[in-house]
């Protein structure tokens, strides 16, 4: 074989080995990559939880002094919104604004999932007519991530429950309309409505927008909430649960003990990076190593051993 040869064959043999290497750089490259986005999208997930903050739930056991204890946390902390048979069991804050909330959790720390807040305009007491809570729409069903499923009938038609609690003493509610709305929709994002036609007109808005409806007999003396997020079914598309504060307590038929439920405030979906990664580069991650990894780790191997064994032998 000529000196020509040689040269050649070594110049290939480098080439495909420097080819193997900087495909298997790559590789690791999107499988860190994928491994981080993945870990970032759980501890999103994880902080938006609800039993991050179950420790301090007032309840009749602890006569909400574990509520006290995270309203010296964060001053910010006036109440507590629990839905039946849904993961919504969360501290409420109301901000100096509805932005202060967005990215800041109730412990007055920053995160991606905030808060559930009050609409910045309302009273704490609950004293107006209506009163708007918002909430994002998280993944796994976190903070709002559940507000969407009440568009489904027999979702809505088997929970009709939940309760608030604020001023010290805990509160019934009763859900009665799910409305799917555009978040610049004035006629439902309406504030400090005070008049009592306006009042009565607002409920007629609000029954010809819903899209599920409970039979109550809702007047303009009653006190009622929204809780609001965002909707991934339209753009800037908002989901609205209705409820009316009441007086009376009701039983939460989902308290087995066995079960695992797991100017408008811009809300929005809010994922971790693996849950805002395209399918087709999800794919691309999960796929490329497997397919490529037995393809190029053999010739790599045998690449290693020829070299060890030329070492080896001078």
């Amino acid at each position: 074989m000529g000196v020509a040869d040689k040269f050649w064959k070594k110049a290939i043999r480098l080439i495909s080995s420097s080819v193997d290497i900087a495909i298997l750089t790559i590789i690791l490259l999107i499988l860190t990559i994928g491994c981080y986005a993945m870990w970032d999208s759980e501890q999103v997930s994880s902080a938006a939880s609800a039993a991050r903050y179950e420790i301090y739930k007032p309840t009749e056991e602890n006569q909400g002094l574990t509520f006290l204890e995270l309203q010296a946390i964060n001053p910010d902390v006036f109440a507590w919104l629990t839905v039946y048979g849904t993961n919504i069991d969360y501290p409420v804050v109301q901000g100096r604004d509805n932005q202060q909330y967005i990215n800041t959790n109730a412990e007055g720390r920053y995160s991606l999932s905030g808060a559930i807040f009050l609409d910045s305009a309302a009273s704490r007491d609950f004293t107006d007519f209506s009163s708007i809570i918002y909430g994002h729409h998280m993944e796994k069903q976190a903070m709002f991530g559940e507000i969407g499923t009440f568009a489904q009938k027999s979702f809505f038609d088997a929970r009709q429950y939940g309760s608030l609690y604020y001023g010290g003493r805990e509160y019934g509610l009763e859900f009665f309309y799910f409305i799917h709305t555009d978040a610049y929709d004035n006629t439902i994002y309406k504030r400090r409505i005070t008049q009592r036609e306006d009042k009565d007109a607002y409920l007629k808005r609000l029954s010809e927008a819903a899209i599920n409806t409970r039979a109550l007999d809702v007047t303009a003396d009653d006190r009622i909430v929204l809780l609001s997020t965002c909707s991934n079914t339209s753009t800037n598309g908002r989901d609205i649960l209705v409820g009316r504060i009441s007086d009376e307590l009701f039983e939460n038929p989902f308290d087995t003990g066995d079960m695992d439920l797991g100017n408008t405030a811009a809300v929005d979906r809010i994922t971790g990076i693996w849950g805002k990664t395209p399918l087709w580069l999800k794919v691309t991650v999960i796929t490329v190593p497997a397919v490529l990894l037995p393809a190029i780790l053999p010739g790599i191997i045998n690449d290693r051993k020829r070299k060890s064994r030329k070492q080896s032998t001078g």
